[in-house]
């Protein structure tokens, strides 16, 4: 089956746990009768430092981060531009898949989508030696990414690899080519109770830090996060 409509999705994170770290940004493309018909791409706003490791990957900073919004108003958008019948595209497609099931979860929002994964594809069709990852296969096939590690051009380099990926094998392997369902159970997580609010709270003033936190959404995961941060770098308060 040729694939006509989808949607290639890329997301940058803060770490590699949905349940516990944060999506940083997504890129995507959507591509209708073999043509690309839009192309979303959006910072999301950090409320934690980004990890050093993840900063020197994608080359976002702290200060570009701030220039972001939210995630509730990214992820509306998103499900604006993604319909719910939109097959989605990606390179190790369930991890970035967990982190937007997570959100949608986290927002009593519904997000099941079925999908084509063009790791899975070069694991089944290409030589065992060879490595499979996105900048590889895009060295390999001479496709030119904007710059790596970012959304929205990892999304435009994963849907150039499909198509070179479907012009060479698709004839004699279609059933490597079918959309499967993308399956993640994710939980949700539960809101930071008053008593983790106060004592962040707490923390802050007396440490003298001025806390850029989303209060209203904040859950219990992320208010521990907070605190064993601020008692790390500063250390706890008297009894």
């Amino acid at each position: 089956m040729i694939l006509k409509d989808y949607i290639a999705v890329d997301l940058e994170m803060t770490g590699l746990n949905a349940k516990r770290d944060r999506i940083l940004e997504i890129g995507a493309v959507r591509i209708r009768d073999k043509k690309i018909d839009g192309k979303f791409q959006s910072l999301v706003r950090q409320h934690e430092a980004i990890p050093q490791e993840v900063e020197t990957l994608t080359g976002i900073t702290n200060e570009m981060a701030e220039s972001g919004r939210e995630l509730d108003e990214v992820f509306s958008e998103w499900m604006d531009f993604c319909s719910e019948d939109a097959v989605l595209l990606g390179h190790n497609l369930i991890f970035d898949y967990s982190f937007l099931k997570q959100a949608a979860l986290n927002r009593q929002v519904s997000f099941e989508r079925k999908g084509i994964d063009t790791l899975k594809i070069a694991r089944k069709l290409l030589p065992g030696a060879e490595k499979k990852n996105l900048h590889a296969l895009c060295g390999h096939y001479h496709i030119i990414r904007g710059q790596e590690h970012r959304a929205l051009d990892d999304a435009l380099a994963t849907q150039a690899l499909y198509e070179i990926f479907e012009q060479e094998y698709e004839a004699e392997n279609p059933q490597v080519f079918e959309p499967y369902p993308l399956i993640y159970k994710a939980k949700k997580q539960v809101p930071a109770t008053a008593r983790q609010k106060n004592h962040l709270k707490e923390l802050a003033e007396y440490h003298k830090i001025a806390l850029n936190v989303p209060w209203e959404t904040l859950t219990k995961n992320e208010a521990s996060r907070q605190i064993d941060r601020i008692i790390a770098a500063y250390g706890r308060m008297p009894k």
